[in-house]
């Protein structure tokens, strides 16, 4: 099984540990991670994952990134339009997406305690193109 990962730029220090976890963990479970892209934010994944799900190697997609919440509600709007958007990918491509994208609503601490789910995403992935097959 090949997989692709988007990961956001944005909130870098927290991504960046999101995608070594999701790595590591796509490789315990003998997944292989076929491509890696890096946008600037969460909103600016759906494009990027369409690209990868288009793709006939790529069996699935990890979508990882922290939104952080902020003095409006911003983030609010970000993982809504980004989270739908993605759901819609995943039906249209008939491919699992993982979510592993953090917050709304999150402080940076609580955003630092949700590293790991991002091998939630990875594991998801795994666990829905089997269930597919």
């Amino acid at each position: 099984m090949k997989i692709g990962i988007v990961v956001s730029e944005f909130n870098y220090d927290i991504t960046m540990s999101m995608l070594e976890r999701a790595k590591a963990h796509a490789d315990f479970l003998g997944a292989k991670v076929g491509e890696i892209i890096h946008v600037p934010g969460v909103y600016d994944m759906p494009l990027a994952v369409k690209r990868l799900l288009a793709k006939k190697d790529i069996d699935g997609v990890a979508a990882l990134g922290a939104v952080i919440e902020g003095e409006t509600d911003h983030d609010d709007v970000v993982i809504n339009q980004a989270s739908r958007k993605l759901t819609d990918l995943s039906l249209e491509f008939n491919k699992p997406v993982g979510l592993g994208i953090t917050g709304p609503g999150m402080s940076r601490l609580q955003a630092e305690a949700r590293i790991e789910r991002a091998k939630s995403a990875v594991e998801s992935i795994v666990k829905m193109h089997k269930a597919l097959k």
